[in-house]
């Protein structure tokens, strides 16, 4: 993948740069917003990194139009660790989220993730997924964990779909809404409820759930990485 990182501490770059070189990617990049956008305008980008706290603007600001323009998935990679920060971030179109100081071996799972993402939006759409004893088929809404058909009703599944495709990424209040109700004005209390029936029916422990995460005050991840099924 040809992958921007837009930050303006050396030191992130310096990590960064040789790591993801030495798995196959091209690399450039940019220490503030102005170098970030003539950078997007001029390259062919599959990925950007970025952090928020840019000298010359709020890297909010530019996620709409590096969006808009390069096509590119886009992961923030910051110090603000506020839930409205990250919340305004996958709002406006980030697709994922990672906290400064980050582990480089999560971080490089999540690029992963957006990569066979994007190899999968670039081929024909995918309703089939695995991982480990799941098995979901999206066109058929069939689920089977560990051999057991489970039931979910249309609401439910409508969630679990947004979850299954967006698998190992966050997956904001807002957007389960609109999935769920097609809205995103709806009491939080309802999306709460179907949340817990779905742990109900595919957790081992729903009171310590491994499969369907919360992030507080973001929304809910899938921990499994779903491998599409062509």
């Amino acid at each position: 993948m040809n992958i921007l990182i837009v930050d303006d501490e050396p030191s992130i770059i310096d990590t960064l740069r040789p790591v993801l070189a030495s798995l196959g990617h091209e690399v450039v990049e940019a220490s503030n917003g102005t170098e970030a956008l003539k950078v997007v305008e001029n390259e062919a980008l599959d990925l950007v990194l970025l952090d928020l706290g840019l000298p010359d603007t709020d890297g909010c600001d530019l996620i709409a139009p590096i969006k808009e323009t390069a096509k590119a998935s886009l992961i923030v990679i910051s110090a603000r660790h506020l839930e409205k920060d990250k919340v305004r971030a996958l709002d406006l179109g980030a697709d994922d989220y990672v906290d400064k100081p980050f582990g480089l071996e999560e971080l490089l799972a999540r690029i992963r993730v957006l990569e066979r993402r994007r190899a999968e939006i670039s081929g024909s759409q995918v309703n089939r997924y695995i991982s480990r004893d799941l098995i979901v088929d999206l066109a058929k809404r069939e689920l089977i964990l560990m051999d057991e058909p489970i039931h979910l009703s249309p609401k439910e599944f409508a969630l679990f779909e947004l979850l299954v495709r967006h698998s190992g990424q966050v997956v904001t209040q807002r957007q389960l809404m609109i999935a769920g109700w097609s809205s995103p004005v709806v009491d939080g209390q309802y999306l709460r409820s179907y949340m817990a029936m779905l742990r109900d029916k595919l957790e081992a422990d729903p009171s310590d759930p491994e499969l369907i995460l919360t992030e507080p005050g973001v929304g809910y991840r899938l921990a499994l990485i779903m491998e599409p099924q062509t």
